[in-house]
């Protein structure tokens, strides 16, 4: 199944970025993913600024970024993903836009990495800076980006077998517990 391997596949990868354009198709096939998400009431409260060209992403980066991420600048697409709190449902004074988002932005994370595209997320930036940068209104938060790139080698695996091998992953039993906190699940 796709979506398997898709999710087996996905790392950050940000220092392995190709300058190379990306194709439009491939740019709005990723946002069209993150479109696809499931959000609570269906208010679909995520919205995304895509930053396109070495004159747009290198001033975004100057003005938001901290030195540690501006290897970002080589990618030819950095892509924003924000939401307005108002916009998102509030069930029982529970804001969900942050999950709705997140649910939004890991279709486009997916969405990528099954098109062979670099992804990164990065959510240390200067907000306030980013969001003049890009005119984004003061009621909407910036909450991640990441850059969308080619991969600086021949293919996505191959700039992601060192991450993947080096990855570990805490095992469900760790992590699960069956009808009570605490009381372990064991293997399923």
């Amino acid at each position: 199944m796709q979506t398997m391997d898709a999710i087996r596949k996905r790392c950050s990868l940000k220092t392995h970025l190709s300058s190379r354009p990306v194709d439009a198709e491939d740019v709005q096939a990723v946002l069209h993913a993150a479109t696809l998400a499931p959000s609570a009431r269906n208010t679909q409260p995520w919205r995304f600024v895509v930053v396109q060209g070495k004159e747009a992403v290198d001033s975004l980066v100057d003005a938001a970024f901290s030195e540690k991420s501006a290897v970002i600048r080589e990618a030819p697409v950095i892509i924003v993903a924000c939401s307005r709190p108002a916009d998102g449902a509030t069930v029982e004074g529970r804001e969900y836009y942050l999950y709705d988002l997140g649910s939004a932005v890991q279709n486009l994370l997916l969405a990528a990495t099954d098109r062979g595209l670099v992804t990164h997320l990065i959510a240390s930036f200067d907000e306030d800076a980013l969001k003049r940068e890009l005119r984004i209104p003061e009621d909407v938060r910036a909450v991640v980006a990441t850059p969308l790139a080619h991969p600086s080698t021949a293919s996505y695996d191959e700039a992601a077998e060192e991450r993947l091998r080096e990855r570990s992953r805490m095992d469900v039993s760790e992590l699960t517990f069956h009808d009570v906190w605490g009381k372990r699940i064991g293997h399923m």
